[in-house]
Order: C-alpha cells, then sequence, then structure tokens
C-alpha cells in the first residue's frame, strides 16, 4: 500500500486513527477548560493579576486545581506518545478490527482516566485500571511498530 493509499479517509485504519485522535486533542484541549474552571469556582489563580482581576488570590496548591492539573499533565505524559506511535502503526498495514479496537480502547481509557482522577473522584483501583489499559496499548502498538520496521 502506497503512502497515498494510507493516509486517506478510505482507509479504515487510518479513518479511524484520525477520528480517535481528534477525540483526545479534544479532551486534553478541555483539560484547560476545567483547570479554568477550578480554579474560578475556587477564586485560586496562579497569576496575581487573575487573582485581582477575579477577586481571588494567589494559591499554588488548592487540592481541586492541583488534582485536575495532574489529570491534565498525565494526559500531556501519555497522549502524544500515543499520537506518535499509532501514526507510525497505520505505516504498518494492521488488521483493521485490531488497530480501530485499541485506538478506541486507548481513548475510552483515557476518557475513564478523566472522569475518575478530575471529575467524579473514584477510589483506586479504577484510575490505575483506565491508566494501565492505555499505557499497555501504547507498549503493545510500539512494540509492533519495533518489529515489523525492524
Amino acid at each position: 500500500m502506497s503512502l497515498s493509499q494510507v493516509f486517506t479517509r478510505d482507509n479504515p485504519v487510518f479513518a479511524a486513527y484520525a477520528f480517535y485522535a481528534s477525540v483526545l486533542v479534544l479532551k486534553m484541549l478541555a483539560m484547560s477548560v476545567l483547570t479554568a474552571r477550578q480554579r474560578i469556582k475556587n477564586k485560586v489563580f496562579a497569576n496575581p493579576e487573575d487573582a485581582v482581576g477575579l477577586k481571588g488570590k494567589v494559591k499554588f496548591d488548592h487540592p481541586d486545581v492541583e488534582r485536575v492539573r495532574r489529570a491534565h499533565l498525565n494526559d500531556l505524559e501519555n497522549i502524544p506518545t500515543f499520537l506518535l506511535v499509532a501514526i507510525l502503526y497505520v505505516l504498518t498495514n494492521p488488521t483493521p478490527l485490531i488497530a480501530i479496537n485499541l485506538f478506541r480502547a486507548f481513548t475510552v481509557a483515557r476518557v475513564v482516566h478523566t472522569l475518575v482522577y478530575a471529575v467524579v473522584v473514584v477510589p483506586q483501583p479504577a484510575r490505575g485500571l483506565a491508566w494501565g489499559i492505555g499505557y499497555a496499548i501504547t507498549i503493545y502498538i510500539a512494540v509492533q511498530n519495533v518489529l515489523f520496521f525492524l
């Protein structure tokens, strides 16, 4: 399959990658809004000019804000890596059913991770399982790439 055939909407694996990658990017962008919401709700800000303008105080350790920030940081540590290895995986011409379900499962795991970490706090092992599923998928895809491109 040539590159012009790989990176097309007609390739179900690439189409799924494009869809789930876009969902993941939107999810990461939403984390900034969720952080801002927590800052405004709790009237705690990282910058003095924001605190003055919004009648709050500068504080760097509010538990609700920090929880959302940690969830966002976790996204930034995991999603870009997945997006990189996943686009390379598309080049390996994987079985569509497997690839699409891997992309889907990773996306669901990351959404669940955010929900149980930053939206409705659920005790462990919920967050750990959600993170572990995504991490395992990323490793699986990376190993498949190494074996293919070896």
